[in-house]
């Protein structure tokens, strides 16, 4: 029998894994920078935790979060989402007292079992941050500032930042109900699931991207004038900032986002390249969540990328990060000196990958292996160099070669692999 991946879960190959690793390390340096720690939480969870904080009606919850019951009858879940387990962790850690505990990042897989799409699967992978112990509109301003040097970092160009505010929970509660009196004579246009929300969950109407809705809500009332005299305040604020830092964004009437957390500013990043579905990530404030947790009252704000979809965006070019040595060998004394002078050369060159010969193959085998490899140099050792103290330097591209003392290897490389070779940008420039 031939198995196959499950349907939505799909293998990362190595001829891709370059793109994952330089944005994984693009991402990681960006936000160290901005004093971010990163924090790694459980692929499994107590699924109580995204009831309880996603929302027991959302669609996440009800269609697609990946949840059963473990032997001894305990109701685990698949993360769906990176906010409430780093909440959970945040709490029962006590991480507000710790040296980095209050600015985190993750990266890593998150699961939903919904169709897979463009840039969606049902594992997916996400990068994500979580800043926590302040109200102010600063902290929000700084964190889509931090987002928005990410994503120019990354090469990412012509994105849109769409930014709104909930307001607090007694706003969310005015607005909620000043929606069900505007709707209460046009649920017969809406689609099912809508007219299922808005007895359950009216807000999440609108977040629905289908068109019939749509058009039901282009006249709905505006959520800002529902915001109290702070809400309201701290809004301002915020947009003002936002123009001082000179980063561009688009206030986008009753954006939500589908998770019940979020109280405050919300905002969302989408790129026109991804189609219907153009939501790069997104992001906003959860003021309320980490006391709903146990902890004490703590503002917070965060965002999370969605690592394919950015992939995508940022279009089919290959990254080559780092430069690779092939050394051949011919013959058992050759391949033990081989392995020990490959083991010379990683410790002094640690950014040049050096491939060795592991399959008894002929020079002619190992060479076209060096080629379909991407090695940009040969190394070539039999019992003759060994004799002689040398080793055959081929360079693969103009296919000149040279001999080189086997002590001297390292410093010859040196004059072909720079320092920082392999520390390039998406498009190979410095």
């Amino acid at each position: 029998m031939k198995y196959k991946a499950i349907r939505g879960m799909e293998d990362i190959l190595p001829e891709d894994i370059g793109n994952w690793q330089w944005i994984e390390k693009t991402a990681r340096e960006i936000l160290e920078s901005y004093g971010y720690a990163e924090i790694r939480t459980p692929i499994l969870e107590d699924a109580s935790i995204f009831t309880r904080s996603i929302g027991e009606e959302t669609d996440i919850v009800t269609k697609e979060m990946y949840a059963f019951k473990d032997k001894k009858e305990r109701k685990l879940a698949l993360r769906p989402e990176g906010t409430a387990p780093i909440v959970r962790a945040y709490v029962e850690h006590s991480l507000d007292n710790m040296p980095f505990g209050n600015k985190l990042y993750y990266i890593g897989p998150m699961f939903r079992s919904e169709r897979p799409q463009k840039g969606r699967q049902r594992q997916f992978h996400q990068i994500g941050v979580e800043a926590f112990g302040s109200n102010s509109p600063h902290a929000d301003a700084e964190v889509i500032m931090q987002l928005d040097n990410m994503l120019k970092s990354l090469g990412l160009r012509n994105y849109t930042i769409d930014l709104n505010s909930l307001g607090c929970r007694k706003d969310k509660i005015k607005f909620a109900d000043e929606l069900k009196s505007y709707l209460k004579d046009k649920q017969n246009r809406l689609c099912d699931d809508c007219k299922v929300r808005v007895k359950k969950n009216i807000l999440r109407v609108l977040d629905c991207k289908k068109d019939v809705c749509i058009q039901v809500l282009k006249n709905a009332p505006n959520v800002l004038s529902s915001l109290c005299d702070s809400c309201k305040n701290s809004y301002e604020k915020l947009k003002a900032c936002l123009s001082s830092l000179g980063i561009d964004f688009k206030e986008k009437k009753n954006l939500v986002r589908g998770l019940d957390y979020y109280t405050g500013t919300v905002f969302e990043i989408t790129h026109a390249s991804l189609g219907s579905q153009d939501a790069i990530g997104a992001g906003g404030r959860y003021d309320d969540l980490v006391k709903d947790f146990g902890g004490i009252d703590t503002g917070a704000v965060g965002y999370a990328l969605g690592m394919e979809r950015i992939i995508i965006a940022l279009g089919k070019k290959e990254i080559s990060v780092k430069k690779v040595l092939y050394l051949a060998t011919l013959g058992d004394k050759a391949k033990v000196e081989g392995f020990r002078i490959a083991g010379k050369i990683r410790s002094a060159i640690p950014h040049l990958t050096v491939m060795t010969d592991i399959k008894e193959a002929s020079l002619k085998s190992q060479l076209r292996f060096a080629d379909k490899s991407g090695a940009k140099f040969v190394l070539i050792l039999g019992d003759n160099e060994i004799s002689k103290g040398i080793v055959i330097l081929r360079d693969m591209s103009s296919q000149k070669q040279i001999e080189v003392s086997i002590e001297g290897v390292i410093e010859e490389l040196r004059k072909y692999v720079p320092k920082d070779e392999g520390r390039r940008t998406r498009d190979g420039k410095d």
